[in-house]
C-alpha cells in the first residue's frame, strides 16, 4: 500500500482518539486499532516509515506508532 495512504489513514485514527480526555488513553487505543485492523504489511510500512522520520504524521499517530515499535522490538527480543 501507498505509504502517504497508510499516515492518512493513521492520521484519521489518531484524530478520532484525540478526542479521548486522556491521551495516554487516546495513544494506547490508536496502537490498539493498528494492533487489530492493520494487516501486518501494512504495520510494517507504517513502522518503517515512523523510524525513517515518520514524515506526514501528527504527533499522537507518532507516539502510538512509538508504542507499536516498543512491543515489536520487546516481542522479538
Amino acid at each position: 500500500m501507498d505509504v502517504e495512504r497508510l499516515v492518512q489513514m493513521a492520521n484519521d485514527i489518531a484524530n478520532y482518539f484525540a478526542s479521548e480526555p486522556d491521551r495516554e488513553a487516546g495513544i494506547e487505543g490508536m496502537a490498539g486499532h493498528i494492533r487489530r485492523f492493520w494487516e501486518p504489511r501494512m504495520r510494517r510500512q507504517i513502522l518503517a516509515h515512523w523510524q525513517a522520520g515518520g514524515e506526514g504524521l501528527l504527533p499522537l499517530a507518532g507516539e502510538a506508532i512509538a508504542r507499536l515499535a516498543a512491543a515489536e522490538t520487546a516481542r522479538s527480543a
